[in-house]
């Protein structure tokens, strides 16, 4: 399986009201350090049943999205994962 399509799976999992980290999307696809990896296949992806929104940094800051932080931020607020 891909690498890709994995990330991709993990991702559509995550409840609403939850965020996964960058870095943990990618240990439990079984790429610990692809961490950058898995922002670039989540920046890319244009199926709106992958919430990428909620794949936040490990440091507890944001990260990207492709339809902008600030936007990144209200669907976080709205989901009470903020």
């Amino acid at each position: 399986m891909k690498f890709g399509y994995k990330v991709c799976q993990i991702v559509k999992k995550i409840p609403r009201g939850k965020v996964l980290t960058y870095k943990k999307v990618a240990e439990l696809a079984g790429r610990p350090r692809a961490f950058r990896a898995v922002g670039n296949i989540l920046n890319k992806n244009r199926d709106p049943k992958i919430p990428c929104h909620r794949v936040i940094r490990s440091d507890g800051k944001i990260g990207g999205y492709k339809n902008g932080q600030k936007r990144k931020i209200e669907l976080l607020k709205k989901e009470q994962a903020l």
